[in-house]
């Protein structure tokens, strides 16, 4: 994306506004023109004028940021945002999240944990406002007995689609680690309660797909993958809408780290094709500036 040329239009667009702003009393006559001038026109000015500084300032405050966005040196934004973070403290949400993206793209999980150990000292809550992050650092690092009980200590701490993430995300690391009858039960609260159809696809297909052969009740576990699947089909009609929902989430890492499962889970529901079992894949990861340009 280029961020430069995003800017220049909008600040052209906003100064041709201002242009046209300023020329319209001129064509306007009549005794209105005084109070036009006084309550609609010179208002307006003031708020686009504010509105064009507003951006210019941020755009030159942020030049180095966006311009490393735009050319995707990840080690180079790495080291910025480390000077940001670790020298100046600027412990903002924005700032640890991206460096944390940053890691995950450059495949430093150590990092990311590093990063996490010394923002939960100083500002908790940043740590908070990006769990599905730190845990899938330590879901791609192969450290499934970590991840889950880091996704497990945030069960209560979570609200509204983020914490049915964290459930997800819970309950996907026990299947990775092997504790198969930890992960069926939640697996199988969210394919029949989730108001996410990501979620309900993709626990009604790894109830079909991997927990089935391994439960206790597979009859009971069956259904339910089929009942999760039907709430999606009922929600969605088509694979387009699957698609779209995908794309819609598709700029948040955590996304991208399972999405070849949710391609999966797509053509398990919609019939397009017989979708692999993922019994032994590991997750895989493929973040693009896409993913990183987004949280800006």
């Amino acid at each position: 994306m280029k961020f430069k040329y995003l800017i220049i239009a909008f600040c052209v667009i906003m100064a041709i506004i201002v242009f046209v702003t300023v020329l319209m009393p001129a064509m306007i006559s009549g005794p209105g023109y005084a109070a036009s001038l006084r309550y609609i026109t010179l208002p307006l000015l003031l708020l686009m004028s504010l509105l064009l500084l507003g951006v210019s300032i941020f755009f030159f405050l942020n030049y180095r940021l966006l311009s490393l966005l735009e050319r995707e040196d990840w080690p180079a934004l790495a080291y910025y945002l480390e000077q940001k973070i670790y020298v100046k403290k600027q412990y903002t949400s924005r700032y640890v999240r991206l460096l944390a993206s940053s890691y995950l793209v450059i495949s430093d999980f150590q990092s990311v944990l590093k990063l996490e150990s010394k923002a939960i000292l100083v500002k908790p809550s940043v740590v908070d406002k990006n769990v599905l992050i730190f845990g899938s650092a330590r879901i791609l690092s192969g450290n499934y007995e970590d991840a889950n009980a880091f996704f497990k200590s945030y069960l209560v701490k979570t609200k509204g689609k983020e914490k049915q993430w964290v459930r997800w995300f819970y309950g996907f690391s026990n299947l990775l680690g092997g504790l198969f009858s930890q992960a069926e039960p939640e697996f199988s609260s969210l394919a029949v309660s989730s108001d996410d159809a990501l979620v309900t696809g993709l626990s009604a297909y790894f109830l079909h797909s991997s927990l089935v052969k391994r439960s206790i009740k597979p009859d009971s576990c069956a259904q339910i993958a089929q009942n999760g699947k039907d709430r999606v089909l009922k929600a969605m009609k088509n694979p387009e809408h699957w698609k779209k929902e995908t794309e819609k989430m598709g700029s948040e890492i955590h996304i991208a780290i399972v999405r070849k499962y949710i391609d999966e889970t797509g053509k398990w529901i919609f019939g397009a094709g017989a979708a692999a079992s993922p019994d032994k894949q590991e997750p895989q990861i493929s973040v693009s500036s896409k993913n990183i340009d987004n949280q800006e």
